[in-house]
């Protein structure tokens, strides 16, 4: 079985989307249109391609180089068994994992599929983009209120734990 990810496309090495250099995969299909969204592309669920997980993981280990995968949109948790099954076998060799959602993390804690997705997420930065809220000074995100959020110790105090990356 090789279980296949809808994806918009992939960056092979990222300095701006998580801690250290990462190979960034963009989720195809978002429900959450956020004005000013840097990547509306990936808003169609029919777009994008079908890719199988063991093709993104052999690319990954191209690179030496690389210090983790970052899973951006797009929205990964509308394919949360995909990203799970991803973001797993990258743990599993190793590599740091992060993920950007629109969801908050209180919401993807109430959905079981999502919750599977999380428990393989090492940073989570969650909330939906507001142009309001914009800055260009914001490491990791786009808008004041998105978090960054230290999901292993957040499971592991039962409380909401940020990243001391911010």
């Amino acid at each position: 079985m090789n279980p296949k990810v809808r994806i918009a496309g992939v960056v092979k090495e990222s300095i701006v989307d998580g801690p250290g250099i990462r190979f960034v995969v963009f989720a195809q299909g978002c429900p959450h249109h956020c004005q000013g969204c840097h990547n509306p592309a990936t808003h169609d669920f029919n777009g994008g391609k079908l890719v199988a997980i063991e093709t993104i993981i052999d690319e990954m280990q191209k690179n030496p180089l690389l210090d983790g995968i970052t899973l951006s949109g797009g929205e990964p948790f509308e394919q949360p068994e995909a990203f799970c099954e991803l973001a797993r076998r990258s743990q599993a060799l190793g590599y740091h994992v992060m993920a950007y959602t629109g969801y908050s993390y209180e919401t993807l804690l109430a959905k079981k599929d999502q919750r599977q997705l999380l428990a393989h997420t090492d940073l989570l930065v969650d909330g939906k983009f507001e142009m309001a809220k914009k800055s260009l000074m914001l490491k990791f995100r786009g808008s004041q209120n998105q978090r960054i959020i230290d999901v292993k110790r957040s499971r592991h105090h039962n409380q909401i734990i940020l990243s001391e990356i911010i």
